[in-house]
């Protein structure tokens, strides 16, 4: 027998039908009754009044009151926590019509029928002051008193055939009287008491229980069908064992997702990821979250299994939320990571000399490894996220990067053959232009196709080590080629714009130069007008060069045109004629619009111009050269002579008398001769 110093005990249900909750969380709570999971077992005592004996197990109950719906409701409680109930009755009492124990069966057997789907419970018959009357003849008719019991009570329509069996598993023990045989009584409670240690094992009082609560749930299991009896509400037990595990579960659930949110390394995890890539946190996260699962499997594994599996299913979605964010910022490291490593192995690939589409090649199969080895350590095995969107991303990220280098590399590589191709034509073009020749557009057109031939060819070679399609690298292509076309006619439109200029360079060189460009000395001998006519010829020839840009041959006859109206005065038609000026227009025969530099009407404004500022050139050569004649001859006109040898005979004869004046007009003409050679005047005459 247990020591009163090892008991503990507490009155649950005051007169007034006021349970004590604080009272019996206080006694689980001393008796550690929460930790037993199922390895417990509720007793509850009933019987006439003064018939009670102590009870063996967990905590006692009597029943003495007169009050009958107290009575049934105290009846119906015991039945529905308990899984043993014992059953006080004298042994005087088997057998008669009007026993005391009758009414508390009658209440027993009608409280249990009001349970839907009812718990077999063992009810234990124990007979006090037991008569010389064996056991063996007394248990017969006790259960025949039991059996008609349960007959006579009125039961609800889906229990009128239910057997006393499917409710009730049925005991009978007999205890001698305390009075007259005080040590057979004891050793006959103590036997009792023994069949209490094994209880819920296999073939033990309660062996065969169903629907228990798990111990840490009695307190509110208890205190809610004691609620649900005093609004006196027919008991659904399996109901309420659902209710009371889905309680207990979410109150589990709750502490766990409370105690992970407060976990020191969870807190120091979840911090190292916002700002770097933690290494191994799916597996550090994975540990965390077994642990409070592991948690809440051992505190709920006794509770409803589909509550239990539930409220373990919210959990873990709630745990998810709260960890998916820093798993997203891990991927979001990783993505980061993998695109740094990336753009420097890529980079030193191309450095190294490597080609660009082996390169790109090579580089990005082995980002993606990487990454996808990250992956694995960021995964949560209690997640099924998918990491293929990140995985996209970062696939999308190095394209675009490989992309963003090609463009740069090829813009570079285009910029560094335009620039060749400008440095080759560039130069040829402007002499060719400038020396204004017939064959000067064949010349160009040859020169483009020769040097845009030899660029493409280089071109396309470089664009193989690229990763691109032929669309791609055809654009490209027609684009060097298109930029050579737009260097010559640049050209020919910055030609074009100062040809006024140019012209009069061409005359004054052709003007002013002879063949061997020596500068011409207007002797006299020279035929200016020959020479005007070929300078202003070599001119409009300059002129119809850079009329129109003819990288096409379009078998014009422009150079004609302007000769014949602009070098030849006779064939200007006379105003009275009704033939057309072929100047008076603003197209040429045969040339684009888009191709003309100069419009024939703008050719002759220019060619005005042009006369107008090369006329003084004309005529100063017209006067040097008639100075010169006059400087040819250094004698007077005989006539001349013979007039100053007759007027001056006189003066001839006083020179002669007088010797000192030959002498002083001696070193007067050395004076002047200094003077001339000097002064270079003789030169000054030849040039006019």
């Amino acid at each position: 027998m247990a020591k009163p110093s090892d008991c503990c005990s507490t009155h649950l249900i005051d007169g007034d039908g006021t349970m004590d909750v604080a009272g019996l969380e206080k006694f689980m709570k001393e008796v550690k009754l929460s930790e037993c999971g199922l390895s417990y077992a509720i007793v509850s005592i009933m019987g006439p009044q003064s018939s009670g004996l102590r009870p063996p197990k967990v905590f006692g109950w009597q029943d003495a009151l007169d009050d009958t719906a107290f009575e049934k409701q105290s009846a119906l409680f015991a039945l529905a926590v308990s899984d043993i109930v014992l059953i006080n009755m004298w042994c005087h009492d088997i057998g008669r019509e009007h026993a005391a124990n009758k009414p508390l069966l009658k209440t027993v057997f009608q409280v249990m029928t009001r349970l839907f789907s009812p718990r077999k419970t063992t009810m234990i018959f124990v007979i006090r002051d037991k008569t010389r009357t064996p056991l063996e003849n007394l248990e017969p008719v006790l259960r025949e008193d039991i059996q008609k019991i349960w007959d006579s009570v009125p039961k609800p329509e889906a229990h009128k055939e239910t057997p006393l069996s499917a409710f009730f598993n049925i005991d009978v023990v007999a205890l001698s009287s305390y009075e007259e045989k005080e040590e057979q009584f004891k050793e006959q409670v103590a036997n009792l008491r023994k069949r209490f240690q094994q209880s819920i094992a296999p073939g033990g009082l309660a062996g065969d229980r169903q629907g228990v609560v798990p111990a840490s749930g009695f307190c509110f299991s208890a205190e809610q069908i004691w609620k649900v009896i005093k609004e006196n509400r027919d008991l659904d037990l399996p109901a309420h064992k659902v209710m009371v595990a889905t309680v207990r579960c979410e109150e589990i659930a709750a502490e766990k997702h409370a105690a992970f949110a407060r976990n020191k390394d969870w807190y120091e995890l979840e911090d190292a990821v916002q700002s770097q890539l933690v290494p191994d946190f799916g597996n550090k996260t994975s540990l965390l979250l077994d642990t409070c699962f592991t948690g809440y499997d051992d505190e709920a594994a006794f509770f409803e299994e589909g509550v239990r599996n539930s409220k373990r299913k919210q959990l873990k979605e709630k745990l998810l939320q709260l960890v998916e964010p820093a798993y997203q910022l891990t991927l979001q490291h990783m993505r980061s990571d993998t695109l740094e490593k990336f753009i420097k192995s890529f980079e030193d690939a191309l450095n190294k000399g490597q080609g660009f589409q082996v390169a790109s090649h090579d580089c990005t199969i082995s980002a993606m490894k990487s990454f996808d080895e990250k992956c694995k350590g960021a995964i949560i095995k209690q997640a099924d996220w998918d990491s293929s969107k990140i995985r996209a991303k970062v696939s999308q990220d190095i394209d675009s990067h490989i992309s963003d280098v090609r463009n740069a590399k090829l813009s570079d590589l285009t910029a560094l053959y335009e620039s060749n191709l400008k440095m080759a034509l560039h130069g040829p073009v402007e002499a060719l232009l400038e020396g204004a020749a017939a064959d000067t557009w064949p010349a160009i057109r040859k020169l483009l196709r020769n040097e845009t031939k030899t660029a493409l060819s280089k071109f396309s070679k470089a664009l193989a080590g690229f990763e691109m399609d032929e669309n791609a690298k055809e654009n490209l292509l027609s684009r060097l080629e298109g930029y050579a076309i737009d260097v010559v006619e640049g050209k020919a439109k910055e030609e074009a714009g100062k040809v006024l200029h140019s012209m009069k360079e061409r005359f004054t060189t052709i003007f002013n130069h002879d063949n061997d460009l020596m500068p011409r000395t207007w002797t006299g001998k020279e035929d200016i007008r020959a020479i005007n006519k070929t300078a202003r010829t070599s001119a409009l020839k300059l002129l119809s060069v850079l009329a129109a840009i003819r990288l096409e041959d379009y078998a014009d006859k422009i150079e004609t045109i302007l000769i014949q109206a602009l070098a030849d005065p006779t064939n200007v038609p006379d105003k009275n004629s009704n033939s057309q000026n072929p100047l008076a227009t603003s197209k040429w025969e045969k040339i684009p619009d888009t191709k003309t530099l100069i419009t024939p009407v703008q050719c002759k404004s220019l060619w005005n111009q042009f006369q107008k500022e090369t006329e003084y050139a004309v005529t100063q050569a017209i006067t040097a050269q008639k100075a010169n004649r006059q400087n040819s001859s250094w004698l007077p006109p005989p006539w001349a002579i013979l007039a100053l040898f007759v007027l001056g005979f006189d003066e001839f004869m006083t020179l002669l008398r007088n010797p000192l004046y030959v002498l002083f007009i001696f070193v007067g003409f050395l004076l002047m001769k200094a003077l001339w050679v000097q002064l270079g005047i003789a030169t000054e005459f030849q040039n006019g």
